[in-house]
């Protein structure tokens, strides 16, 4: 089985392996970037107010919620950067069958599915799924907390404070737009992983 996906793999056309190599490099490093702007924008997100007459400060550092989200973004840049140099590896090889397979599986663990492939292949359960699961819980946190300072909880009795720290609101919501973006991309990165993974195995 070895010798047929290795010959599959070396009559795919070269174009079409450059091709998937590129765009993996190219998505990998959007990843990368996008989850160190959403972990440096938040880390740097402060703002000082006066409140009737009372100066206030706001960081990220204030809110539980902030500071995971903030971690979780630094983690999951450093595995995306160990992504990207793996691919890059991979890139100047050739692409056969069990190189598409290991790339497939390192998009496997930085998705949200992470949960159901531990129910069927228990042993494929690794700490790059934990990241990804902390990202995502990330973005959830920060969502949440983020949903309530800007509009306020009228049933708990939570005031929105948007109307006076705009400046972090504001930061704070690009930060988690940068998230989302990188998670989007990593599903990007998973779909194509899987079509080239099954093209190659047909």
């Amino acid at each position: 089985m070895d010798g047929i996906g290795a010959k599959v793999g070396e009559n795919q056309p070269v174009k079409t392996q450059k091709y998937f190599a590129a765009a993996q490099i190219c998505l990998r490093a959007l990843v990368t970037a996008a989850t160190l702007a959403a972990a440096w924008i938040m880390l740097t997100t402060k703002e000082t107010v006066v409140v009737f007459g009372i100066v206030v400060d706001a960081r990220y550092s204030y809110s539980s919620a902030f500071k995971f989200f903030a971690v979780a973004n630094l983690v999951a840049c450093v595995t995306s950067a160990l992504c990207l140099l793996f691919t890059s590896v991979l890139g100047h090889k050739d692409l056969g069958s069990k190189n598409y397979f290991y790339m497939f599986l390192v998009d496997l663990v930085i998705i949200v599915l992470s949960c159901r492939i531990f129910m069927y292949y228990p042993h494929e359960f690794e700490l790059r799924q934990v990241v990804m699961i902390l990202l995502m819980a990330g973005c959830a946190a920060a969502t949440a907390i983020g949903f309530v300072g800007r509009y306020g909880n009228s049933h708990t009795g939570w005031m929105a404070i948007c109307d006076h720290f705009a400046k972090f609101c504001n930061r704070a919501t690009v930060s988690v737009m940068f998230s989302f973006l990188a998670f989007i991309l990593y599903l990007c990165l998973t779909i194509i992983s899987a079509n080239k993974s099954r093209q190659i195995q047909a």
